[in-house]
């Protein structure tokens, strides 16, 4: 379906009605629409029904999507910097080269979403769905992933310096080759998750559960696993040069050629 500039304005105008309450007010229902390289930059299009709406090289910049339904929607190549997306369902959203930057997507289900290429810089995504989400070669840094939940994500290559991922589940996640430098991952899981030649220098992995993940070349230089479980995980090869080892789980963990040079093993069960 193919929406007119003219009857696009009609739309917003009525769903902004909606939003207030007025009687003479209709909520959006964009459902399959073609929207592509639409400019609906500022747009309130809250509680808006989107669902396999065609977005892709629209512009969304500002947006209000806050509780929005876009599932399925195709975003490919999609300007959504700084987009309010709080609470929205993108449930097998096509986002592959999208612009998030600094979007708010707190509490947002992202569920099987793809991510590829993505820019997340700076965005919000604390207790987020992002489970089965593709999120290969994205651009996470600084970003929110407070309590989110990214299990079986794919994360390889991504870019996850500085981001802040307290407590979040990323139960066998691949990262391998993710960049991982100074975030703060205290008390997540990680169990079984793939870190192969993760750089992961510096990062707070205090409290995490790394049981059965495969660190295989990865770089903890530096890093805080005080008090991990790190039970049967795979450190082969693996930089420990400095790590914080104080009170960690090592029981069955495999540390053949691991560089542990200056690494604090104070009281770690091993």
């Amino acid at each position: 379906m193919k929406i007119t500039e003219d009857e696009l304005k009609d739309i917003l105008l009525a769903h902004e009605q909606w939003l207030n309450g007025d009687p003479n007010g209709i909520r959006a229902h964009l459902s399959g629409a073609s929207l592509r390289g639409a400019n609906l930059t500022g747009a309130n299009l809250a509680d808006a029904n989107l669902t396999g709406a065609g977005l892709s090289s629209a512009d969304l910049s500002g947006a209000n999507l806050t509780g929005a339904n876009l599932h399925g929607a195709g975003l490919i190549g999609a300007d959504l910097s700084g987009a309010n997306l709080t609470g929205a369902n993108l449930t097998g959203a096509g986002l592959i080269g999208a612009n998030l930057a600094n979007a708010n997507l707190t509490s947002a289900n992202l569920t099987g979403a793809n991510l590829i290429n993505a820019d997340l810089t700076g965005a919000e995504l604390d207790h987020a769905d992002l489970s089965r989400a593709n999120l290969t070669g994205a651009n996470l840094h600084g970003a929110g992933l407070i309590g989110a939940n990214l299990s079986r994500a794919n994360l390889i290559n991504a870019d996850l310096t500085g981001a802040e991922l307290i407590g979040a589940g990323l139960i066998r996640a691949s990262l391998q080759n993710a960049r991982l430098s100074d975030a703060h991952i205290a008390r997540a899981n990680l169990i079984g998750a793939g870190l192969a030649d993760a750089d992961l220098s510096r990062a707070d992995l205090s409290g995490a559960d790394l049981a059965r993940a495969n660190l295989i070349g990865a770089n903890l230089n530096g890093a805080n696993l005080t008090g991990a479980n790190l039970t049967r995980a795979n450190l082969l090869d693996t930089n420990l040069t400095h790590a914080n080892l104080c009170s960690a789980n090592l029981n069955g963990a495999n540390l053949t050629g691991a560089n542990l040079t200056d690494a604090d093993f104070t009281n770690a069960k091993r």
